[in-house]
């Protein structure tokens, strides 16, 4: 593992990595920095209890940033002090915090797991649903003595929001489950355990071929007016021509695009790194976008060097123009994996162009790739139907082409 003199110029210098990286201190045995992919750096003591053997446990210290290096190192010394007299800093630590609020220690999951750990629009969600969703009067309960009744009461008050209930279920149970590791709880002891979610009625809006060419239509008019500007009318193009989702278009940078391969190869996405397929009209869409100096975005917003962030408004307008008003930006995506479903592409292949990491997620689509299928089920049963209708049994008797298909169907039997 490296290791120098840990400083603020050793620290910053330090780069991140597909995985947890770490800089150990060449002075003070055990005091270290680790680096998270997402590039989060957290001072931290790391020591053994009971000889070459024993434990090897770890306890933070404190963010980059937060703490300076000197700091984090003062402190260091100090938990290193405690193990030298035979103590164990995080036992004491994790002693205390079984007894601390909630609150208190839900500050410190989002600190040192979530801000750590998720990327950056994963923990804004978190923080989103922590606040507007845990109420003071959990907040000032001690850990140790939240039960499962107190969950389930939250969660049924949210009844008239259900999709956000179980999105705060979710989120207290990662918190609950963070907090046995820790040994701040016992384990097993989860409180959101065995609360039944609410069921979710997912969203399935999907433009049709008419409304599709509304969506077109004022598109041009938009781009004729210049009421819009073309970053904006590039993106709602692209958004229904690749199935990408808002962020993946809207923070593409060029070195990211490579047109000769006809590829967009995202170095982040929602589900980590992304290549995404381009076809013919959106490759025709990137080529027509014009660019700005020293702007290394696609899609340009109003500040020097900065991608285009707020297209609510003008998407509004452009969809009322369209006469699509109950129309998100996600379901243009959905819409190109509808047309893709409709006309024969399996849900492996529009899995695959969507970036979806489970396959359930593709799922919903499915009943629209089975179009085919009714229709020859429809045109077997009209045959069939045919068959068996009144009088069918005179015609085929009358006719030479009845005669012929016993024929070969006694053949076939033989």
């Amino acid at each position: 593992m490296p290791t120098a003199r840990i400083s603020k110029r050793t620290v910053d210098a330090t780069t991140p990595q597909d995985r947890d990286t770490y800089l150990w201190d060449s002075e003070l045995k055990g005091f270290g920095v680790k680096v998270t992919p997402p590039g989060h750096k957290v001072y931290l003591v790391q020591y053994r209890l009971g000889g070459r053997k024993g434990r090897t446990r770890r306890v933070t210290i404190g963010r980059h940033g937060t703490l300076t290096a000197e700091q984090a190192r003062t402190v260091a010394k100090h938990l290193l002090g405690e193990v030298s007299a035979g103590r164990d800093p995080a036992e004491s630590r994790d002693r205390m915090q079984s007894g601390a609020a909630l609150g208190t220690v839900l500050e410190d999951f989002l600190d040192k797991h979530v801000d750590a750990k998720l990327k950056p629009s994963s923990a804004r969600e978190y923080r989103r649903i922590t606040i507007l969703y845990v109420p003071q009067s959990l907040r000032s309960r001690q850990i140790s003595d939240v039960q499962r009744a107190d969950i389930a009461k939250l969660h049924n008050a949210m009844r008239d929001k259900p999709c956000q209930a179980n999105r705060m279920l979710a989120v207290l149970s990662k918190f609950f489950n963070w907090c046995e590791k820790h040994g701040l709880r016992p384990d097993g002891s989860n409180p959101c355990r065995h609360i039944e979610r609410y069921r979710e009625n997912k969203r399935e809006r999907f433009l049709s071929e008419a409304e599709l060419a509304r969506l077109g239509e004022a598109l041009r008019a938009a781009e004729g007016d210049g009421t819009t500007t073309p970053w904006m009318i590039a993106a709602l193009r692209l958004f229904v021509l690749t199935g990408a989702r808002r962020d993946e278009i809207l923070s593409l940078k060029w070195d990211e695009v490579d047109l000769d391969r006809q590829l967009l190869r995202l170095a982040d996405s929602k589900t980590g790194k992304k290549t995404i397929f381009l076809n013919a009209p959106a490759i025709e869409i990137l080529a027509s976008i014009p660019t700005q100096m020293d702007n290394p975005f696609v899609i340009c917003g109003q500040k020097p060097g900065s991608h285009l962030v707020n297209i609510q408004k003008p998407w509004r307008r452009i969809r009322k123009a369209a006469d699509l008003d109950d129309v998100r930006i996600h379901d243009l995506r959905h819409s190109f994996a509808s047309v893709g479903a409709m006309n024969g592409a399996s849900l492996p292949i529009i899995g695959a162009l969507l970036g979806h990491s489970k396959p359930e997620t593709t799922g919903r689509y499915a009943h629209l790739g089975a179009h085919p299928l009714h229709s020859a089920s429809d045109m077997i049963a009209r045959h069939i139907a045919m068959a068996m209708a009144p009088n069918a049994a005179k015609v085929r008797a009358a006719s030479p082409a009845s005669s012929r298909t016993k024929l070969n169907d006694s053949q076939e039997d033989k």
